[in-house]
């Protein structure tokens, strides 16, 4: 007998997910339940239609999925009304008792509500909590990964903007009208070329240096009035018009060309960067690269209408192909076109001008060469009866090539080269202008998407609270129904305790 008693208090162990074949093995539940719970499910709705005014019924049947013990206690709940009376036959008066009565009966019958309930169980831990925590994860990750690109989309569009202002003080403007500012900046030019043409002054002794060296190793006379012409015109006369370089004459008129940068669109921009559709814009840039606003030397200077294909700036190569052709005529004493610009606005009167430079450099970096070396290519007998003013020593040569580099350097340095291709090409211009605005735009894009991404982080943030109640009902609706399942699954095995295994008690 006391073994007997021993057996009757040793646990039956279930996993849940088992539990459903366990019942039907045992015959505690038919394996065709599934048609009859579709049957009591239809039922269940059509009592739903017309709910009991009960408070803790109506309580029941709100923001839940009806099961047997729901369905048990709301009729023990009627019992306790006007609902649960009986007439003189022993059946309920009430229709409303009726029918949830008979949903109770047909859940009982062949241990249907077991086998409903176990799918339910199972269901519930395989699929609807690990969805629900899911969710809740996703709505924790997003919130982290807004809070991280709302820093960074705020970083990004300071850098951007940091990045406009330093690109705009290395041009030389403000910002506030690009086109119409790098318009103005060519107003300095006439300016910078008074400034070289007054320097290049200061090369006459070089020049003339140079011509009496030339003059004497070559035993002519003559050859200096044919040597940097472009050179001693500017340093005579001054930064000229191609007209008098070419004619000799002062023009009694100059009609100058004006300067073809279309500002007609300045205004055109975006007071407000959230009317832009940034929809479908990547997100993901590569915010280490700077904008390339491309190198001077390759953009094609237009100049006169005319291209230069070979991608560079043009400073000439032939100096024997240098001569402006004039295409208008100079009867009149009227400059136009080519012949009104300037020796060093010109193009090509300019290369010319840079190309006697660049003779005077290599001139003098040769000198330098021989006079530092021990086997001069020019013997000291050739020099013993050369001028005074030609037998220089390293020191004063090295001077002289120091002011000729230094002016070399005014006339190509970059701010030079920015200035005249703002004077001759449009397409730079627009270039520039471009490439400015697309940092601008960059910058608004990445306010916008900072913007986004607050909103991002609330909605997850309203997601969650959504999440976390249903997670924590549904959890505890579980426990509880698998409780009320080892209850039920004991009664018929005489209280023996029944334990559900498995991942039910790790949720």
């Amino acid at each position: 007998m006391a073994e007997h008693d021993n057996v009757e208090n040793i646990p039956i162990d279930i996993h849940y997910n088992k539990l459903l074949d366990w019942l039907i093995n045992r015959r505690h539940c038919n394996s065709q339940w599934q048609g009859k719970s579709l049957q009591v499910r239809e039922k269940i709705d059509a009592a739903l239609v017309d709910v009991p005014d009960v408070k803790e019924v109506i309580a029941l049947t709100e923001g839940t999925y009806l099961n047997y013990f729901h369905c048990l206690k709301i009729v023990e709940l009627l019992k306790a009304t006007d609902s649960g009376k009986k007439n003189v036959f022993g059946q309920y008066s009430s229709q409303k008792m009726q029918d949830w009565a008979n949903i109770v009966k047909l859940y009982e019958k062949d241990g249907m509500f077991l086998a409903e309930s176990a799918q339910m169980l199972s269901r519930n831990v395989n699929y609807e909590i690990p969805a629900l925590k899911k969710q809740l994860s996703k709505c924790h990750q997003t919130q982290e990964e807004c809070t991280r690109k709302e820093r960074d989309y705020a970083n990004n569009a300071i850098n951007q903007r940091k990045n406009y202002e330093s690109a705009c003080k290395k041009m030389g403007i403000v910002g506030k009208k690009i086109k119409t500012e790098l318009a103005s900046l060519v107003h300095d030019l006439p300016t910078e070329f008074d400034k070289i043409a007054k320097c290049s002054k200061q090369l006459e002794p070089t020049v003339l240096y140079y011509d009496q060296f030339i003059t004497h190793i070559m035993g002519r006379d003559d050859l200096s009035n044919e040597s940097l012409k472009a050179l001693k015109h500017v340093q005579s006369r001054g930064n000229t018009t191609t007209f008098e370089w070419k004619t000799g004459k002062i023009p009694d008129k100059v009609e100058s060309s004006s300067i073809l940068i279309d500002t007609k669109d300045e205004d055109d921009i975006v007071e407000n960067p959230d009317d832009i559709d940034w929809i479908g814009e990547q997100e993901t840039i590569d915010f280490g690269a700077e904008i390339d606003f491309g190198d001077i030397a390759d953009i094609t200077v237009e100049s006169g209408g005319d291209e230069m294909g070979n991608g560079e700036i043009n400073w000439g190569d032939d100096t024997t192909e240098h001569s402006v052709q004039v295409t208008e005529s100079s009867e009149d004493g009227v400059a136009k076109g080519e012949l009104a610009l300037s020796m060093l606005e010109n193009p090509d009167t300019r290369n010319i001008f840079l190309d006697d430079l660049f003779e005077l450099e290599a001139f003098l970096n040769q000198r330098l060469l021989e006079l530092k070396g021990n086997n001069s290519v020019l013997s000291d007998s050739q020099f013993q009866s050369a001028p005074e003013s030609i037998q220089l020593d390293v020191s004063q040569v090295t001077k002289l090539l120091e002011k000729v580099q230094e002016i070399i350097q005014m006339l190509t340095n970059m701010r030079m080269q920015q200035l005249l291709l703002i004077r001759n090409s449009p397409r730079f211009v627009n270039r520039v202008n471009d490439n400015l605005k697309q940092i601008l735009t960059l910058a608004d894009k990445m306010n916008f998407l900072e913007r986004q991404a607050v909103i991002r982080r609330k909605e997850a943030l309203e997601e969650q609270k959504e999440v976390e109640p249903k997670l924590d009902i549904i959890i505890k609706k579980t426990k509880e129904l698998q409780k009320q399942l080892q209850s039920e699954i004991s009664k018929k095995y005489k209280g023996r305790p029944i334990n559900i295994m498995g991942e039910i008690n790790t949720i």
